[in-house]
């Protein structure tokens, strides 16, 4: 049926920039007329492949850096990898308040509020992004020295992260565009674009790592250079689409000028958010300065586990976007009953996938772990990584909790309570626990620091699990 597309035409190939097909806007998801499994599959499964477009990018990040036979660049990405979470975390700044916002007036019907707020949030995004760039490139030698990452391995960090930080300007106005998208129900848009990203990465990095021609191989760092330049083509298709007009929503440049009250409500929703994201990320990389005074082998194994976990993850992320989405437009729309509807089918649904993935990872660690350390020297690293794989794969339903109504809880604009839950589970389990385990009365190592995370992970999903069952977010406005 015409009346649910996602988007106003759907594109021919990851960059295509002709503009759509005249058509009418995308109906809003609280109208149509399909069971609510299907509206959660038809937002997901874009989503979903968006989401394991964006791991493969780091996955075979990894892959050349294990080519080299060394621990050494591995042990890197492990650093460089949390790093790049603590950086999508501060997109929350921009992300949650553009798809609640636009969400919700889409269902409200005015579709005029729904581009305002998306020109709004692109402009916060370069700001954003401006900001992140040059903290990132000022703070960063400070911040290896927090994380015990010193001598060579703190030089080639940096060398490493220092293409993504000068260009991150690009990635953020992304996320901005594609969530404000999501917001209008359209999951499909972001699927190409990133697609695109993830395509595009594996020969740019490829090329800057081994070189052609006249232009040298660059090694280790040349990696990133391939990945933030994919990054930067992706962000510019997204203005081109926008300029344009996609699902609705369109960049004006008259529209571009600060709106303060809408800032404000964008704001509002997405700074609770973000310090909720930014606390994980910093709870993250202090679990990390842990990790980092472990074996080296250890780290990279730590570093490789979390790259085959992200496949769960981010599955349960692509269903926390169209439970984010259906629980907005819902409220929107003056549904409650429905919007709840929307988030337990989204945990069920995600939550099953992830619990498939989670029996995969017990059975094929060791294959998954040789994939990337072949050589026999990296054995050690293999035999660390196989444990703690086989042990998350025991954690998909509370990790399925966390991811899904978390988003759905945001989709809401219950942003501000749920700090609480990450603040207990991190500061008051993980970190103590993962110094205890890993210290010298049990000398678990590795294993024991993901012991920690275990216990992390089942808290906050009991906690996020009766927040969204309590129902008090049905009563939040944005």
């Amino acid at each position: 049926m015409d009346d649910h597309r996602l988007t106003d035409a759907p594109p021919a190939a990851a960059f295509d920039l002709e503009p759509p097909a005249p058509a009418p806007y995308p109906a809003p998801f609280a109208d149509v007329a399909l069971p609510t499994w299907r509206l959660v599959l038809l937002l997901a499964w874009p989503a979903l492949l968006q989401q394991w477009l964006v791991i493969s990018v780091p996955l075979f990040d990894s892959y050349l850096a294990g080519t080299g036979h060394q621990v050494a660049p591995q042990a890197v990405q492990t650093t460089a990898n949390y790093l790049s979470w603590f950086v999508a975390s501060y997109t929350i700044l921009v992300t949650t308040g553009s798809t609640a916002l636009v969400a919700r007036f889409v269902g409200a019907g005015d579709r005029a509020a729904a581009v305002r707020a998306t020109n709004q949030a692109v402009l916060l995004a370069l700001l954003l992004g401006l900001v992140g760039s040059a903290a990132g490139l000022l703070g960063l030698p400070l911040l290896l020295e927090l994380l015990q990452v010193r001598g060579e391995a703190a030089a080639l960090t940096v060398a490493y992260m220092r293409p993504l930080f000068l260009l991150l300007f690009f990635p953020v106005v992304t996320t901005g565009g594609v969530a404000s998208l999501i917001g209008a129900g359209d999951t499909r848009t972001g699927l190409f674009i990133y697609g695109g990203v993830a395509l595009l990465n594996i020969p740019l990095t490829w090329l800057f790592f081994r070189g052609a021609g006249p232009l040298p191989g660059l090694g280790f760092v040349g990696i990133s250079w391939g990945t933030a330049l994919s990054h930067v083509v992706g962000s510019l298709v997204v203005v081109a689409l926008l300029l344009r007009g996609r699902a609705g929503l369109r960049l004006r440049p008259a529209l571009l000028l600060p709106d303060w009250h809408l800032l404000y409500r964008l704001l509002r929703v997405s700074v609770p958010a973000a310090v909720d994201s930014l606390s994980v990320a910093a709870a993250q990389l202090w679990f990390l300065r842990i990790v980092n005074g472990l074996s080296e082998p250890e780290v990279a194994a730590h570093g490789i586990a979390l790259r085959w976990e992200a496949i769960s993850y981010q599955s349960g992320a692509a269903f926390g976007v169209a439970a984010m989405a259906l629980v907005g437009q819902n409220l929107g729309a003056g549904r409650p009953d429905r919007a709840a509807r929307s988030g337990w089918t989204a945990f069920l649904l995600g939550g099953g996938l992830m619990t498939f993935f989670g029996a995969v990872f017990y059975a094929a660690a060791p294959a998954m772990f040789r994939l990337f350390c072949p050589d026999p020297s990296q054995q050690p690293t293999v035999e660390a990584g196989v444990q703690v794989l086989r042990l998350v794969a025991f954690l998909m339903p509370p990790l399925a909790s966390t991811m899904v109504f978390t988003a759905a809880l945001r989709g809401a604009g219950d942003t501000a309570f749920p700090v609480l839950f990450t603040w207990l589970g991190f500061l008051a389990i993980r970190i103590p626990l993962a110094y205890l385990l890993t210290g010298e009365r049990f000398g678990l190592g590795l294993y024991g620091a993901w012991l920690a995370m275990s216990a992390d992970l089942v808290v906050r999903g009991a906690f996020f699990l009766l927040r969204f069952a309590g129902g008090r977010w049905k009563t939040i406005r944005v």
